[in-house]
Formats: C-alpha cells, structure tokens, sequence
C-alpha cells in the first residue's frame, strides 16, 4: 500500500511501523500493529453499532431474541396512534382554521377542536379574522393631524365631474372575512386593498362636482365609496370585509386654495342675496295671492247677488203681470198705491181735511215737532 512503510520510515500518519513494534505508529497515535504497543486505538464504529443494536433488544419484549410479527404490527401501531395525535388542532374564536391537503386548500373551520390528517398530508393555517387592518391613502403619518402627516399626492389628487382638481385623504379598515379566499385568491392583501380603494375613490370623484364633494355630499362620497370598494373585493374572491371607508381631508389643491377660496366666498355672497331675495319673494307673493283671492271671493259674492237680485224682481214683474191679466183694474191701483207709497215714504207731509169747516186750515199745529216726538216715543218704545 502507498502507506506502508517502505524499509526503516513511517507511515503518512508518523514515523515507525514494523513488526518489532520499537519504533512504528498508527494513524491514530503511536503504536504498532504487533499486539504490544503505548498509544491509544481508533475508535470501533462496528462496536458502537453492535452495542446500540443489543440496548434496543433490551426495550423490545422478550429482550428482542426471536421477536415476533406480533410485536412489530404492535410496534408499527403504536406508532401510526402517535403519529394521528398530531392531528388534533384547535381553532381559537378569533380564528379561522384553513386545512391544506399537500398544499391545496381543501376545507375552512369554525372556532373550536378539529382532527386532520397529520403532516405532511395536511396542515392547518390559522389567521385571525377579528384584527382590524388600517389602510391610510393619499397621506403618511398621524391620521387626524394634518401638521405631523406627509401629504402623497399621486394617491390623493383626483379629478373631479366638473373638470376641477381636488385633493382627498381618507383611510380605509378591513378585516378577513373568508380566511380560505383570503390565503389563496389574492397575493398581497394589503396591496389589493389599497389599490382597489383608490380605483373606486377615484370613480366616485369623477362622478361627482367639486363643490357638493367639498361639503355636502361628503358622507355620501364616502359610502358610494365603500359599497363600491367592497363589490369590486367580492368580485375577486379576496375574503376581505371592508369595516369602514372615512374621508380624513378633502379640500382644493395647496397652489390653487387663495384662488378657491375666493371663489368660495364669492359663491356664499351669490347665495346670501338669493336668500333674500326668497325671503322678500316669500313674504310679497303669498300676500298677493291673498289679495288677489280676496277680490276675487268679493267678486263673485257680487255677481251672485246681482243675479239673486235680477231674478227675484223678474219673478216679481211676472207675478204682478200675472195678477194684472186676472184684474187689470185692482192691480193697477195697487200699483199705484205702492208707488205712492214708496214715494211719500221717504218726505215729510202734511195732510188738510178740506171738509172739516176750517177752510182747511189749522192755525198752528207743529206738525214737524209731533212728528218727532211720536217718532221718539214709538222708537222708544219698541
């Protein structure tokens, strides 16, 4: 062999190495093969097998000699029972459990004990569907504090119905709400989110006019939003509840805000004068109505008299035209009477019996005076 001594040398390993064993040594230390030597031998691994084979016949029963089949179907179902322990799971109630079968999602778990196959043929995932995720767009830093916040312009700056440009800050909260679908229909959850809350901001903006988005139609922006938001996650199969959608800052762009503004007020001055401008309208034309209904009742009062009055002396002609034809004589002098009557009614007269020897003539008698008198009496009597 290459290594053996070729005369008075030693080995590869050190000097010496003959049958005399004086001088030779090993490869392990001093000493040479003749059964005689100082140093210390190498280790046996045949040995250290042997002696590890006899310990494990001493734990087998029968001390291992002659082992039966028994014992090992015993041996093998002692272990398939520890290897299917390892399949019991619990599924805590802010989780949901998610068997994978080599991988492959097979089946989601409600909260409590399970048993699946044990590793490696299935595995359970287990993400926590009550953690509220938060989602800040167009803005970095503290949310409410617009001070200590980095405005993010390529997310917040959006275009709005009438052309105008308007800058949007708002956060979003989310939750799983499939942890199956979330696992495996979507690569980067947080991701998807974001973007697809930008798209469906972004649409709503374009839909809407920069002045209602700055005041009123702010909650309505928000839940349009939202709704579309979590159509478009549906859509996916991202598992993903969407919990809220809240605008944090909406206003003009910063180099165009003085000009706003400006606008802004000028627009609040156009809406003070059409305000009264209404009032002064509400005030002038229900009285004019009034008015215009008042006369209108007093004149068709008016009309309606008119045509009783009309009718009621056209029944009267004809009636006394009637009595006329039966008696011409008699009606004729109550026609008379009557008119004298009506005549006379309204003067004051005076009335001399030529027949009562007198000529005619009383010589003093204060008619007029009388005449009051009796009419004061009667009146007062009445």
């Amino acid at each position: 062999m290459p290594w053996e001594n070729k005369g008075g040398g030693g080995g590869p390993w050190g000097g010496g190495g003959g049958s005399g064993g004086s001088g030779g040594g090993g490869p392990w230390g001093r000493g040479g093969g003749g059964g005689q030597g100082g140093g210390p031998r190498p280790p046996d691994f045949e040995d250290f097998i042997k002696k590890g084979q006899d310990r494990f016949r001493t734990i087998l029963p029968g001390g291992g000699g002659g082992m039966g089949k028994s014992a090992w179907v015993l041996i093998v179902l002692v272990l398939l029972v520890l290897w299917g322990l390892t399949g019991f799971y619990t599924v805590q109630p802010n989780q949901q459990g998610v068997v994978l079968r080599f991988g492959e999602w097979v089946q989601t778990k409600e909260p409590g004990w399970g048993w699946h196959w044990p590793y490696p043929i299935e595995t359970v995932e287990k993400p926590s569907v009550t953690d509220v995720q938060q989602i800040d767009i167009g803005f970095q830093g503290a949310t409410g504090n617009r001070g200590s916040r980095r405005d993010v312009e390529e997310e917040s700056l959006m275009l709005t119905g009438d052309q105008n440009i308007i800058d949007i800050d708002f956060t979003v909260q989310w939750k799983i709400a499939d942890a199956g679908q979330y696992l495996f229909n979507i690569r980067n959850p947080e991701d998807t989110v974001k973007i697809a809350a930008e798209s469906a901001m972004r649409e709503i903006i374009g839909r809407t006019d920069i002045q209602p988005a700055l005041t009123e139609a702010r909650g309505t922006v928000a839940a349009e939003a939202r709704t579309l938001l979590q159509a478009t996650l549906n859509e996916y199969e991202a598992g993903i509840e969407i919990t809220e959608l809240a605008l944090q800052d909406v206003q003009p762009p910063r180099a165009v805000i003085d000009a706003f503004n400006d606008v802004l007020r000028a627009q609040q001055d156009r809406d003070r004068a059409r305000n009264e401008a209404d009032r002064y309208r509400n005030d002038i034309l229900p009285r004019a109505r009034g008015e215009a209904l008042r006369l209108v009742q007093e004149a068709e009062a008016y009309k309606e008299r008119l045509e009783n009055e009309a009718e009621g002396e056209a029944e009267r002609f004809l009636s006394v035209y009637t009595a006329y034809k039966q008696n011409p004589d008699v009606t004729r002098r109550r026609m008379y009477l009557e008119t004298l009557q009506g005549v006379l009614s309204d003067t004051d007269k005076v009335i001399l019996d030529r027949e009562s020897g007198q000529g005619g003539v009383i010589p003093y008698l204060p008619l007029n005076e009388l005449r009051g008198r009796s009419g004061s009496t009667g009146s007062g009597g009445n």
